[in-house]
Protein backbone atom coordinates (compact mmCIF):
# COMPACT_ATOMS: atom_id res chain seq x y z
CA UNK A 1 0.00 0.00 0.00
CA UNK A 2 1.46 3.49 -0.96
CA UNK A 3 0.49 6.75 0.90
CA UNK A 4 1.34 9.07 -1.94
CA UNK A 5 2.38 12.29 0.55
CA UNK A 6 3.46 12.44 3.51
CA UNK A 7 5.46 14.54 5.86
CA UNK A 8 6.16 12.12 8.19
CA UNK A 9 6.33 8.53 8.04
CA UNK A 10 4.14 6.00 10.13
CA UNK A 11 6.60 3.14 10.90
CA UNK A 12 4.66 0.41 9.12
CA UNK A 13 6.72 -1.27 7.19
CA UNK A 14 4.25 -2.61 4.67
CA UNK A 15 3.28 0.65 3.61
CA UNK A 16 5.57 2.44 0.99
CA UNK A 17 5.58 6.30 1.92
CA UNK A 18 6.14 9.62 -0.27
CA UNK A 19 7.76 11.50 1.72
CA UNK A 20 8.93 15.29 1.35
CA UNK A 21 12.23 16.09 1.90
CA UNK A 22 13.05 12.30 1.06
CA UNK A 23 11.98 11.69 -2.64
CA UNK A 24 11.09 15.41 -3.21
CA UNK A 25 12.65 18.84 -3.24
CA UNK A 26 10.69 22.25 -3.60
CA UNK A 27 10.05 25.11 -1.79
CA UNK A 28 6.27 25.29 -0.34
CA UNK A 29 3.71 28.30 -1.44
CA UNK A 30 3.67 28.88 2.52
CA UNK A 31 7.54 29.83 2.32
CA UNK A 32 6.99 31.98 -0.62
CA UNK A 33 8.99 35.03 1.63
CA UNK A 34 11.94 32.59 2.58
CA UNK A 35 15.42 33.45 0.06
CA UNK A 36 15.10 31.13 -2.53
CA UNK A 37 18.01 30.12 -5.65
CA UNK A 38 17.03 28.33 -8.57
CA UNK A 39 20.60 27.98 -9.15
CA UNK A 40 20.43 25.68 -5.96
CA UNK A 41 17.59 23.82 -6.40
CA UNK A 42 18.59 22.88 -9.71
CA UNK A 43 22.31 21.61 -8.20
CA UNK A 44 20.39 19.83 -5.79
CA UNK A 45 18.08 17.68 -8.24
CA UNK A 46 21.27 17.13 -10.82
CA UNK A 47 22.84 15.67 -7.62
CA UNK A 48 20.01 13.91 -6.87
CA UNK A 49 18.97 12.07 -10.15
CA UNK A 50 15.80 10.17 -8.27
CA UNK A 51 14.19 12.91 -6.66
CA UNK A 52 10.99 14.51 -7.68
CA UNK A 53 10.18 18.48 -7.29
CA UNK A 54 7.53 19.58 -4.62
CA UNK A 55 5.54 19.88 -3.02
CA UNK A 56 5.27 23.31 -4.80
CA UNK A 57 2.21 25.68 -6.06
CA UNK A 58 -0.26 28.53 -4.62
CA UNK A 59 -2.32 28.90 -2.19
CA UNK A 60 -5.31 31.23 -0.97
CA UNK A 61 -6.04 29.30 2.46
CA UNK A 62 -3.84 31.23 4.31
CA UNK A 63 -4.93 34.63 2.91
CA UNK A 64 -7.46 36.00 0.53
CA UNK A 65 -4.91 36.87 -2.22
CA UNK A 66 -1.92 35.45 -3.93
CA UNK A 67 1.18 37.33 -4.01
CA UNK A 68 3.09 38.20 -6.90
CA UNK A 69 6.22 36.43 -5.44
CA UNK A 70 4.20 33.29 -4.82
CA UNK A 71 3.22 33.28 -8.31
CA UNK A 72 7.17 33.85 -8.91
CA UNK A 73 8.69 31.02 -7.37
CA UNK A 74 5.61 28.59 -8.03
CA UNK A 75 6.70 29.00 -12.16
CA UNK A 76 10.32 29.17 -11.60
CA UNK A 77 10.31 25.90 -9.74
CA UNK A 78 7.67 24.13 -12.02
CA UNK A 79 10.01 24.89 -15.57
CA UNK A 80 12.83 23.60 -13.79
CA UNK A 81 11.11 20.79 -13.07
CA UNK A 82 9.92 20.48 -16.42
CA UNK A 83 13.01 21.06 -17.54
CA UNK A 84 14.34 18.67 -16.21
CA UNK A 85 11.10 15.77 -16.51
CA UNK A 86 10.44 15.40 -13.00
CA UNK A 87 7.54 14.10 -11.73
CA UNK A 88 6.10 17.09 -9.56
CA UNK A 89 3.86 17.32 -6.70
CA UNK A 90 1.27 20.11 -5.97
CA UNK A 91 -0.29 22.06 -3.50
CA UNK A 92 -3.12 24.10 -4.60
CA UNK A 93 -5.25 24.79 -1.55
CA UNK A 94 -8.59 27.05 -2.87
CA UNK A 95 -7.02 27.93 -6.57
CA UNK A 96 -7.12 24.63 -8.65
CA UNK A 97 -7.66 26.64 -11.33
CA UNK A 98 -5.13 28.34 -10.68
CA UNK A 99 -2.31 25.64 -10.74
CA UNK A 100 -3.70 24.44 -13.60
CA UNK A 101 -3.61 27.39 -16.04
CA UNK A 102 -0.04 27.65 -14.50
CA UNK A 103 0.84 24.63 -15.74
CA UNK A 104 -0.65 24.95 -19.46
CA UNK A 105 1.00 28.54 -19.75
CA UNK A 106 4.47 26.91 -19.23
CA UNK A 107 6.61 27.03 -22.14
CA UNK A 108 9.08 24.30 -21.53
CA UNK A 109 5.96 21.88 -21.13
CA UNK A 110 7.16 18.45 -21.91
CA UNK A 111 4.07 16.34 -22.81
CA UNK A 112 4.93 13.07 -20.44
CA UNK A 113 5.85 15.13 -17.43
CA UNK A 114 3.97 13.81 -14.26
CA UNK A 115 1.70 15.65 -12.12
CA UNK A 116 0.07 14.94 -8.98
CA UNK A 117 -2.15 17.22 -7.40
CA UNK A 118 -1.87 16.87 -3.63
CA UNK A 119 -4.75 17.07 -1.25
CA UNK A 120 -6.94 18.38 -4.52
CA UNK A 121 -10.66 19.42 -3.07
CA UNK A 122 -12.20 21.11 -5.98
CA UNK A 123 -15.30 20.03 -7.90
CA UNK A 124 -15.21 17.30 -10.63
CA UNK A 125 -14.92 19.87 -13.27
CA UNK A 126 -11.11 19.86 -13.59
CA UNK A 127 -10.48 16.59 -13.33
CA UNK A 128 -10.70 16.32 -17.09
CA UNK A 129 -8.01 18.89 -17.61
CA UNK A 130 -5.75 17.32 -14.90
CA UNK A 131 -5.79 13.99 -16.56
CA UNK A 132 -4.73 15.63 -20.10
CA UNK A 133 -1.87 16.59 -18.45
CA UNK A 134 -0.79 13.40 -17.14
CA UNK A 135 -2.15 14.50 -13.83
CA UNK A 136 -2.94 11.89 -10.65
CA UNK A 137 -5.05 13.13 -7.87
CA UNK A 138 -4.79 12.15 -4.29
CA UNK A 139 -7.08 11.31 -1.92
CA UNK A 140 -6.74 12.23 1.59
CA UNK A 141 -8.47 11.76 5.12
CA UNK A 142 -11.06 13.85 4.36
CA UNK A 143 -12.99 11.14 2.88
CA UNK A 144 -13.75 9.69 6.17
CA UNK A 145 -15.64 12.79 6.85
CA UNK A 146 -19.31 11.64 6.60
CA UNK A 147 -20.32 15.19 6.03
CA UNK A 148 -17.60 16.04 3.08
CA UNK A 149 -20.59 14.89 0.43
CA UNK A 150 -18.54 16.97 -2.36
CA UNK A 151 -15.61 15.52 -2.02
CA UNK A 152 -17.04 12.19 -2.02
CA UNK A 153 -18.66 12.80 -4.78
CA UNK A 154 -15.62 14.07 -6.42
CA UNK A 155 -13.33 10.93 -5.42
CA UNK A 156 -15.76 9.09 -7.60
CA UNK A 157 -15.55 10.78 -10.37
CA UNK A 158 -11.75 10.18 -10.89
CA UNK A 159 -10.74 7.65 -13.23
CA UNK A 160 -8.99 4.71 -11.55
CA UNK A 161 -5.73 4.86 -13.39
CA UNK A 162 -5.42 8.32 -12.21
CA UNK A 163 -6.26 7.92 -8.18
CA UNK A 164 -4.19 7.93 -5.71
CA UNK A 165 -4.28 8.11 -1.72
CA UNK A 166 -2.52 9.85 1.13
CA UNK A 167 -2.40 11.04 4.87
CA UNK A 168 -0.33 14.11 4.54
CA UNK A 169 0.70 12.83 7.78
CA UNK A 170 2.66 15.70 9.68
CA UNK A 171 4.38 16.18 13.13
CA UNK A 172 1.77 17.97 14.29
CA UNK A 173 -1.62 15.69 13.38
CA UNK A 174 0.40 12.62 14.05
CA UNK A 175 -1.58 11.31 16.90
CA UNK A 176 -5.23 11.64 15.03
CA UNK A 177 -3.92 11.03 11.60
CA UNK A 178 -5.26 8.18 9.89
CA UNK A 179 -3.55 5.26 8.57
CA UNK A 180 -3.95 4.93 4.90
CA UNK A 181 -5.14 1.60 4.82
CA UNK A 182 -8.20 3.83 6.20
CA UNK A 183 -8.33 6.17 3.48
CA UNK A 184 -8.35 3.61 0.84
CA UNK A 185 -10.77 1.39 2.57
CA UNK A 186 -13.58 4.13 2.61
CA UNK A 187 -12.83 5.22 -0.45
CA UNK A 188 -13.24 2.28 -1.86
CA UNK A 189 -16.49 1.45 -0.40
CA UNK A 190 -17.60 5.53 -1.25
CA UNK A 191 -16.75 4.15 -5.26
CA UNK A 192 -18.69 0.89 -5.03
CA UNK A 193 -14.95 -0.67 -5.34
CA UNK A 194 -13.17 -4.21 -3.76
CA UNK A 195 -10.21 -2.59 -1.51
CA UNK A 196 -7.74 -5.38 -2.90
CA UNK A 197 -8.76 -3.93 -6.53
CA UNK A 198 -8.07 -0.28 -5.55
CA UNK A 199 -5.29 -1.18 -3.75
CA UNK A 200 -3.65 -2.77 -6.44
CA UNK A 201 -4.64 -0.20 -8.82
CA UNK A 202 -3.66 2.87 -6.38
CA UNK A 203 0.25 1.00 -5.89
CA UNK A 204 0.59 0.97 -9.40
CA UNK A 205 0.20 4.55 -10.05
CA UNK A 206 2.22 5.44 -7.33
CA UNK A 207 4.66 3.61 -9.13
CA UNK A 208 3.85 4.64 -12.25
CA UNK A 209 4.37 8.08 -11.17
CA UNK A 210 7.18 7.95 -9.41
CA UNK A 211 8.90 5.93 -11.56
CA UNK A 212 8.93 8.70 -14.54
CA UNK A 213 12.53 9.64 -13.44
CA UNK A 214 15.21 9.08 -16.02
CA UNK A 215 17.77 7.63 -13.28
Amino acid sequence: MTDSHCHLSCADDSVKEFISGRDFVGVHPWDYASSFDPATLKKELAERPCAAVGEIGLDRLRQKTIPQEMRELFEVQLNLALEMRRPVVLHGAKCWGQVVAAIKRAVQFKAGTAFLFHGFSRSDGLIPEIVSLNGYISIGPSILNDHAANYRAMARKIPIDRLLVETDRTEENASKCPHVREVLEKLAQIRGEDPRILEEATDANAQRFITQIDC
